[in-house]
């Protein structure tokens, strides 16, 4: 299954493109890859995700409930940042729904 995102993702996009993928994870760096790498797939699905949680990053300033919320975007943040460097265009949960009906 792997193999299959790869390919359609194009190998060559995923080797060159796994850096520019991470910063999509890295809070509002997301919008280097989003604006900056239109032409690759793979940075674009790693930089829609990453925009969902950057929305999550700006949810957790709320008292409280913001914990809960920084710790469940901190996770998906590293989970993210793990596959991209894996060349993996895996979805994450609770955010993929939203990051794939993004048209930027």
């Amino acid at each position: 299954m792997a193999d299959e995102m790869k390919k359609s993702a194009g190998g060559n996009d995923v080797e060159e493109n796994k850096l520019w993928a991470v910063l999509g994870y890295l809070g509002i760096l997301c919008l280097i890859p989003l604006l900056g790498k239109k032409d690759s797939p793979f940075a674009q699905y790693h930089a829609k995700q990453g925009l969902i949680l950057l929305l999550g990053w700006i949810v957790s300033w709320i008292p409280f409930l913001g914990w809960i919320v920084w710790l469940v975007v901190a996770i998906l943040s590293i989970i993210g940042i793990l596959n991209a460097l894996g060349g993996k265009m895996t979805p994450l949960p609770l955010v993929c729904q939203y990051a794939e009906k993004l048209n930027i």
